[in-house]
């Protein structure tokens, strides 16, 4: 996991990452960012899902290092690993900030 490569969706528009906000037991939204484990699962998730905004994305990615500190400026709660990108299947996962 730490080697691999992550890629992630961001807006053309305003730069921010596609992101699940969840409301949490006690009523706090949290925020999980997508991650794609291949570049063609995240074009293909935008694609499947909402075609009519495929133009306005990119693919970005990045290492595990750099998620990391992408997570912490940014203020996000944790992941969102999209496993299958057509049910879809995301598996969510809280990082722990040191």
């Amino acid at each position: 996991m730490f080697s691999e490569v992550f890629y992630l969706l961001r807006s053309k528009q305003d730069g921010k990452y596609l992101v699940a906000n969840i409301e949490n037991k006690i009523h706090e939204k949290e925020s999980f960012l997508f991650v794609f484990q291949e570049n063609f699962d995240a074009l293909g998730y935008i694609n499947h899902h909402s075609p009519e905004y495929k133009d306005l994305f990119i693919v970005e990615s990045l290492s595990f290092s750099q998620l990391k500190l992408l997570l912490s400026r940014w203020g996000f709660s944790g992941i969102g690993i999209v496993e299958d990108i057509l049910i879809p299947k995301i598996k969510f996962c809280k990082i722990e900030q040191s």
